[in-house]
């Protein structure tokens, strides 16, 4: 079976930071590129981040930008989301997926992702 796992999230104070991951079984993850995807309560999935299969491409949502780094390891199966300064604006549950066109990744378009991980929760107090 293929799975997609997140893990990593959490509370933490304004201007913290925290590390997600996203660790695939049932397949090799070099294979494809990964995205980070978020919905907080009551508004609509977010694009945050993606990175193509060998890493060479990222791309970004502009909120994120100069915040958020996304990188992986392939021999360890896993893509990480590290997340500096966070603000308030940035609690949701953060889910990555796997991207299935050349489309999705580099325009963060979640109809392109359809293999989603089960989210971690992130939290940010003020």
């Amino acid at each position: 079976q293929e799975l997609l796992v997140e893990s990593g999230g959490g509370l933490v104070q304004a201007g913290g930071s925290l590390r997600l991951s996203c660790t695939a079984s049932g397949f090799k993850l070099d294979d494809w590129a990964i995205g980070w995807f978020r919905q907080a309560p009551g508004k609509k999935r977010e694009g945050v981040s993606c990175i193509s299969d060998r890493g060479g491409r990222t791309s970004y949502a502009d909120s994120v930008k100069g915040r958020f780094t996304v990188s992986r390891d392939n021999a360890k199966n896993t893509v990480y989301l590290q997340m500096d300064n966070l603000n308030p604006a940035d609690p949701a549950i953060y889910s990555c997926g796997r991207d299935y066109s050349d489309y999705g990744c580099p325009h963060l378009a979640a109809q392109s992702f359809h293999l989603w991980g089960q989210g971690a929760q992130v939290t940010v107090s003020s």
